[in-house]
């Protein structure tokens, strides 16, 4: 198991932990990261678009002219898609985009994910994420302290209000409770905040049995 270093919010080592290499050090598929990211967006997609086909605009559907001895072509409605106004010939219709990737191939680009972030030195782990009050400036003086000011992904329990609510209005930062962690944020953000119960947390649901 790697060990890696425990910090407290003043960035002073107060310890180390163990990350379990079947979660922190696994190889880095990139194909999986890319199926993964590629279904969250997709499921992301609203679908819809869509657009009235003739029987759906508003007209009268009375024939417009006999349809003999006029010497124009035959036509029976003016919601005909030829007109303007009229409905258009096979629209596009509301589409469901989402699809799931099988368990064990999200599981295994998770892994990845967290597995590149500790490979790239991109990981930081604090003792406990304590803010002691719903203060944003705070929490943005902690990260720059931590030396990540451009933002962060911080992970921690998710009864940690203080921390929810403090990181709600940075733009480049984001709170997430371990259970929420995904492939997509983990790798839209340049650093990974954790805090130890967070490590446990994502162990757990890592080496979670099928």
């Amino acid at each position: 198991m790697a060990k890696v270093d425990v910090f407290n919010l003043q960035r002073q080592k107060v310890g180390d932990i163990e990350l379990a290499d079947e979660v922190f050090g696994a190889e880095v598929k990139e194909q999986l990261l890319h199926e993964v990211v590629t279904a969250q967006l997709a499921s992301r997609r609203q679908g819809t678009r869509a657009a009235k086909e003739r029987s759906a605009v508003s007209g009268s559907s009375k024939k417009i002219y006999k349809q003999k001895g006029t010497g124009r072509a035959r036509h029976g409605s003016i919601r005909a898609p030829i007109f303007v106004g009229g409905g258009r010939a096979h629209p596009p219709k509301p589409q469901d985009w989402s699809y799931r990737p099988p368990r064990r191939v999200r599981t295994s680009a998770l892994k990845s994910a967290l597995s590149l972030l500790v490979k790239e030195g991109r990981l930081t782990v604090l003792e406990n994420i304590d803010l002691g009050e719903v203060k944003t400036k705070k929490l943005a003086g902690v990260l720059e302290t931590l030396k990540v000011p451009s933002g962060a992904l911080v992970v921690d329990d998710k009864s940690n209000e203080n921390l929810r609510l403090s990181i709600r209005n940075m733009a480049h930062s984001q709170f997430l409770p371990p259970e929420g962690v995904n492939v997509y944020d983990l790798l839209r953000y340049e650093h990974l905040i954790l805090s130890k119960t967070a490590i446990k947390a994502l162990e757990a649901r890592c080496l979670e049995k099928s």
